[in-house]
């Protein structure tokens, strides 16, 4: 029994001050939120609380993708290619728009009172 070789592994880390998000709305920042959210995070982050928190969260998680799968893809994502999305248990994953290769992308986000982090190991094989 032979072990599947990994062609690429790379990682990727994102931290943003959840201050930044404190505030917005869909009526007030439609144009950014639309841009870089899909309606699918939109209506999570703002079923919750404080949705400043999972807005930094997610935005964090698309940078730290954009980062691991620049040097697998060689070419740069877009804000709208990339989904943060929510097991049935609470775990985060990430739903690639558009595929571009089989690519196995593992995930973990983190907040606290002042900030958001996300950490990303892309593989492709």
């Amino acid at each position: 029994m032979s072990a599947k070789k990994v062609k690429s592994m790379q990682t990727g880390v994102d931290i943003e001050d959840i201050s930044r998000f404190k505030g917005k709305t869909l009526e007030n920042d439609e144009h950014f939120l639309k841009r870089v959210y899909t309606k699918n995070e939109l209506d999570y982050c703002f079923s919750k609380k404080m949705p400043e928190k999972h807005l930094a969260a997610r935005f964090c998680a698309k940078e730290a993708v954009i980062k691991a799968l620049s040097n697998i893809l060689n070419k740069k994502l877009s804000y709208s290619q990339i989904e943060i999305l929510n097991t049935p248990n609470g775990a985060p994953y990430v739903n690639l728009l558009e595929k571009t290769q089989d690519i196995k992308i593992s995930l973990s986000l983190s907040h606290d009172r002042d900030k958001a982090i996300a950490f990303v190991i892309a593989q492709a094989g």
